[in-house]
């Protein structure tokens, strides 16, 4: 080995860890070796401010262009770098910078749950039956324990028996004198107790998705839900958008255990925290669906996602899967099994196939759209003789990464923005504007195109245009691409800065509504379905749930259907994981589905670019003014 340096992480609480690492390695690699958490929210690519770092000792490594371009002169002049573009030249203190404050994120669950009110078949798969059973007493009668249970209700076989359940059989089958309650799940054993515990049989449902995880505990026998959970992914560190995700796991086993690991702590850290909500034991859990789209499906279950990031986005398993929640080191519910959705194909995953069941589109006699948007985004068309669909991978933009002040939903983000003598921010919580979160960045697209700052290219109309206003020509600064408009000035900002759009900003807004646009308008062309012809399209998910409809519709990030055609499902894949929850004939139709609908591999169509190149434009003035008039 030759030559070391020793580089010394300091956190803005005084802790520090040195790291002896080679020369050249590039200091996010150093602090991950020492499993040392920098956010990389673009993957490591120098296109976000995530991983930025202070060198407060030593010589300070020339900056690179990505350096400039995120960082700016003066934080470059002061020793500020990207910690995925800099590499070590020497000993080293680094000062990790502190990550943007966000509290209070909105994160989307399933609304009310499923309940009786769906109008499904409400059979879970999960039994609990009170029984006594012979406690063997004659050395002359060939029996044992388990041959008694089995006789007590009813069945020849109890299929995979533990060896953990086993062993504890003896002692509670004589501790109430073989009065036990016997659990299982389509017919196998899951657990045997002493005594009667009929009334407490729970399962949850949970949807793993690129930005958050949520789940739901709900009471098997009557829907009820009893608490919901959910935080940010724990995997954004390692990238904000799928590709980033998958990237950072590509042919790399230890990457790919770092990635599941943060998934399954944050699933058994919520199912901890639904069970004290509750007040239910964990031990009572005993079916768990999981959604989630292809990549998030395979890390959870440890496979290598590697080639699902690969042409031809192949995934390893499609099929419904079932097993044992020990198998996926789910250890805080040892009584588990865990069900997860089919997927349809490439990144159409379990996740859509949630949302089908929860709005039952493929019941609908008129042809209807369903639209998932997100960082891996989701088109659904069709009706119930015929269901296409395709992936529309928005990246992170819509999240709030890779735009200059962007951040995620969470208090302080500008989530609402116009136009009229001036402009008027609103964010959430009501507190001092910090950044912009994909709602408000699509509202302030809107509001800038409507005034005429945007034009139809995405490109700043320049400051000195005589038809701008004074009071937005004085927000405009720079040229060209380098363009700047501030939503909020400095002294009136939570953190003492301005918050702004750039040109760059708007580049990136046109690529995630394009791929959005164009996965829409492509199932609309091959089915032949005209906007007069579609009777509703359905927005899922966290993040659809909180833009403003007219103002997607402006920007053409969705398709000028009226606002009456456009309505909010909420996060529908969460709804349908609960309704497989809580039906195994459910669970059932989502195999058969995923089989029935036909996916559409939008990069293989000769006719994507031009798609694609129309959907990233913003319409022009004359198209705005009449898109105003059909949502108002």
């Amino acid at each position: 080995m030759g030559p070391t340096l020793t580089v010394t992480f300091t956190t803005t609480d005084g802790g520090k860890t040195a790291v002896k690492i080679e020369p050249g390695t590039s200091f996010l690699d150093a602090a991950r070796s020492a499993d040392i958490d920098v956010t990389a929210t673009c993957g490591a690519r120098g296109k976000c401010r995530g991983c930025r770092i202070k060198v407060l000792k030593g010589a300070v490594p020339p900056p690179t262009i990505m350096d400039e371009v995120q960082l700016g002169p003066d934080e470059v002049h002061e020793g500020f770098r990207l910690a995925c573009q800099t590499r070590a030249i020497a000993d080293t203190e680094i000062m990790l910078a502190p990550p943007m404050t966000e509290g209070g994120h909105q994160i989307l669950g399933a609304g009310d749950g499923v309940g009786d009110h769906a109008g499904i078949d409400m059979n879970s798969g999960v039994e609990k039956k009170f029984v006594t059973a012979v406690i063997p007493m004659d050395e002359h009668v060939q029996s044992s324990d388990i041959e008694e249970i089995l006789n007590a209700i009813g069945a020849d076989d109890a299929g995979r028996i533990l060896p953990e359940l086993l062993q504890k059989l003896p002692a509670i089958l004589r501790a109430e004198k073989g009065k036990v309650t016997v659990t299982t799940f389509n017919g196998t054993i899951l657990d045997i107790e002493a005594g009667d515990t009929t009334a407490h049989k729970y399962g949850m449902a949970f949807d793993i998705g690129t930005t958050s995880i949520v789940g739901s505990l709900v009471d098997l026998e009557t829907g009820e839900q009893l608490a919901a959970v959910g935080d940010v992914n724990p995997q954004s560190v390692y990238g904000g958008d799928l590709m980033s995700r998958l990237a950072f796991a590509q042919f790399d086993l230890g990457a790919l255990r770092k990635l599941r690991a943060r998934a399954v702590q944050s699933v058994s850290d919520q199912i901890k925290e639904a069970c004290e909500t509750a007040n239910i034991s964990a031990s009572h859990i005993y079916k768990v669906v999981v959604v989630g789209n292809t990549a998030m499906h395979h890390i959870f279950l440890g496979i290598d996602p590697t080639y699902v990031g690969l042409a031809p986005y192949s995934p390893t398993v499609r099929h419904a899967i079932e097993l044992p929640a020990r198998d996926l080191l789910l250890k805080v519910i040892p009584n588990a099994q865990v069900c997860l959705l089919p997927i349809v194909a490439g990144f159409v995953g379990a996740d859509a196939m949630g949302a089908i069941l929860a709005t039952r589109i493929f019941e609908s006699e008129e042809t209807r759209a369903l639209v998932d948007i997100g960082t891996n985004g989701e088109v659904i068309m069709g009706n119930k003789n015929k269901l296409m669909a395709c992936s529309a991978p928005a990246g992170p933009a819509l999240e709030g990464a890779q735009i200059k002040h962007g951040m995620r939903g969470a208090i302080g983000a500008i989530e609402k923005v116009r136009i009229e003598d001036d402009v008027i921010c609103e964010t959430i919580g009501g507190a001092p504007a910090i950044g912009i979160c994909g709602s408000g960045l699509i509202d302030a697209a809107a509001a800038l195109l409507k005034a005429n700052v945007i034009l139809p290219s995405g490109r700043f109309r320049p400051k000195d245009d005589k038809s701008l206003p004074k009071a937005l020509a004085d927000r405009l600064s720079g040229s060209g691409g380098k363009s700047e408009f501030t939503l909020v000035r400095a002294d009136l900002s939570g953190n003492g800065e301005d918050v702004t759009l750039t040109q760059d900003d708007i580049r990136q807004l046109q690529l995630a509504k394009g791929a959005i646009y164009s996965g829409v308008l492509m199932l609309q062309r091959i089915m032949e379905v005209p906007n007069d012809d579609l009777a509703e399209l359905q927005l899922a998910g966290g993040f659809g749930n909180y833009i403003n409809i007219e103002s997607a519709v402006t920007i053409h990030l969705l398709p000028a259907l009226g606002l009456d055609k456009i309505t909010y499902v909420g996060n529908a894949a969460l709804m349908g994981a609960q309704i497989a929850l809580l039906s195994e004939a459910e669970r059932a139709r989502a195999s058969v589905l995923a089989n029935e609908i036909e996916h559409v591999s939008l990069a293989a169509r000769l006719d994507f670019q031009d798609i694609f190149i129309e959907a990233m434009c913003f319409p022009d003035d004359e198209t705005v003014k009449k898109l105003a008039g059909s949502v108002a």
